[in-house]
């Protein structure tokens, strides 16, 4: 029987997750506190490892009910921590002075700042398939995989890549979690954050060629391939179905509808 298997949160776009066993489905489709910050600079871009691979080499860790964020900046011995409801000009102080240029935190309490703004709700894979991928590169594992996906939740029990029945040109999938369920809207398109380490941000230069030739080797029969108009995609981008104000867990048993 297909079952959640992880969850993880990441509360300031493009910092480290924390795995948590539940979670809190908002009436938008976003898990709470997930990418419920962002870093932005003074023209209101986002500061996010797309732009900047230096973000990879800063670690963060969470407590979601303290509202607590600890860094640890590169060639430091202690950690800094704040509260992120309390203490954000002492925060944004500690990170402009990491990436050398001002910076602000924004707050969404209703989506989080997801990079498909048109499909907040989770994103979701398979183990089965971050298994298969790491596979494909001699020095990787299953975890260095999970860590450059950034995938929110993650289900076992299902073979590699049965995420992608999730979506079609003419007829989206319905995945029920639990009690709650979520829509597959399309394949994820990936960007260059896949192809670095993701603690010391050292860039593999033939990731993305492998990648591309191996998704398309392995992609199943029962795949709409016209939903690929390239194949560096992986992981499957959602929406809600119904109402939210309901918590998932892991262990909860799925089903495809």
């Amino acid at each position: 029987m297909p079952y959640l298997s992880k969850i993880c949160i990441y509360p300031i776009k493009s910092l480290d997750g924390v795995e948590v066993t539940q979670a809190l489905v908002l009436d938008s489709g976003a898990l709470q506190y997930d990418r419920q910050y962002a870093i932005i600079d003074a023209q209101g871009k986002f500061v996010n490892a797309k732009r900047y691979a230096k973000i990879h080499l800063l670690r963060s860790k969470f407590d979601l009910e303290s509202q607590i964020v600890s860094l640890k900046i590169p060639d430091s011995d202690t950690e800094e921590s704040f509260n992120i409801e309390t203490e954000i000009p002492q925060l944004e102080a500690c990170l402009s002075d990491f990436f050398g240029f001002n910076i602000k935190l924004q707050k969404n309490l209703v989506t989080g700042f997801p990079d498909d703004t048109i499909s907040p709700g989770p994103t979701i894979v398979s183990t089965a398939t971050l298994k298969e991928v790491a596979c494909w590169y001699s020095d990787l594992n299953e975890d260095d995989i999970r860590r450059r996906m950034r995938t929110t939740l993650e289900i076992d029990g299902v073979p590699a890549f049965w995420e992608d029945k999730l979506f079609s040109e003419s007829d989206n999938g319905i995945i029920k979690i639990g009690n709650v369920q979520f829509m597959g809207v399309n394949p994820c398109q990936r960007c260059v954050v896949p192809t670095r380490d993701a603690v010391t941000g050292q860039v593999n230069s033939d990731f993305q060629k492998i990648f591309i030739n191996k998704r398309r080797e392995t992609l199943p029969e029962w795949v709409d391939n016209s939903c690929f108009n390239h194949y560096y995609k992986l992981t499957v981008n959602t929406r809600l179905v119904g109402v939210g104000n309901q918590v998932i867990q892991v262990g909860d048993e799925l089903s495809l509808l």
